[in-house]
């Protein structure tokens, strides 16, 4: 079955305002950079995020914060953005931040059709404020449910018309997951081919996870902070 999408505009016309989108990547690596453009364009608003991270000022999930389109925001890790902590400090931004072992296991979680599951990771802290917590073996541990999107944005290296996709690298970080924790996962790739023309053995994600593909284009890939020796 053919998935291919024109471009990451047609790929997203019919996602809602309110909607809730998942966004691979980390830090700068193997984000969704034409999907994030297109919800840009598109003034989509009222958006909860659930992203490792929240990008930088003028890049990534910040250009969606700098229009105020994000209502909330599900990460681990938001240190690279300055306006990012402006509108949670106002009260113009919902923030859940989640440990970024329980974010992961969550998504899988979804994925993987499980209804929950007890960790060690934030029993005691604020991250376990009304939730369920049971002991076993003099351990304690906190309850947390899954996390799944109406959509999903990832970003691979290859793919083909059906779907499947290859991820380069550091890129293979959330992107399989949240490949198959939304309803509706929506691949941009930077080497589109015809079925049958990659690896079996070397595909990450599996077409039947994806449900729209396309060829994106004017990847920037910036670092999100250049370290050089003196």
């Amino acid at each position: 079955m053919d998935k291919m999408i024109v471009d990451a505009s047609h790929a997203i016309d019919d996602i809602p305002d309110g909607s809730t989108i998942m966004m691979g990547g980390f830090g700068l690596c193997g984000i969704p950079e034409n999907l994030i453009k297109a919800l840009r364009e598109k003034e989509i608003k009222d958006l909860t995020i659930i992203s490792n991270n929240a990008g930088v000022d003028d890049f990534g999930i910040g250009i969606l914060l700098e229009k105020r389109q994000v209502k909330k925001m599900i990460s681990t890790y938001v240190g690279e953005n300055r306006l990012f902590e402006e509108l949670v400090l106002n009260g113009e931004l919902e923030i859940e931040l989640c440990p970024q072992g329980t974010f992961a296991e969550r998504i899988r979680a979804a994925g993987a059709g499980i209804g929950g599951f007890y960790t060690p990771t934030g029993y005691g802290t604020i991250v376990a404020e009304g939730k369920e917590t049971r002991s076993w073996d003099g351990k304690n541990y906190v309850l947390e449910l899954p996390l799944k999107a109406d959509y999903a944005f990832v970003k691979a290296y290859r793919g083909d018309s059906v779907g499947n996709l290859i991820y380069n690298k550091t890129a293979r970080n959330f992107n399989p997951i949240m490949a198959t924790a939304a309803q509706i996962t929506i691949a941009e790739v930077e080497k589109l081919v015809k079925p049958g023309r990659l690896n079996p053995d070397a595909i990450h994600t599996p077409g039947i996870f994806v449900d729209r593909i396309f060829k994106g284009a004017k990847y920037e890939k910036r670092i999100e902070r250049t370290r050089l020796r003196s």
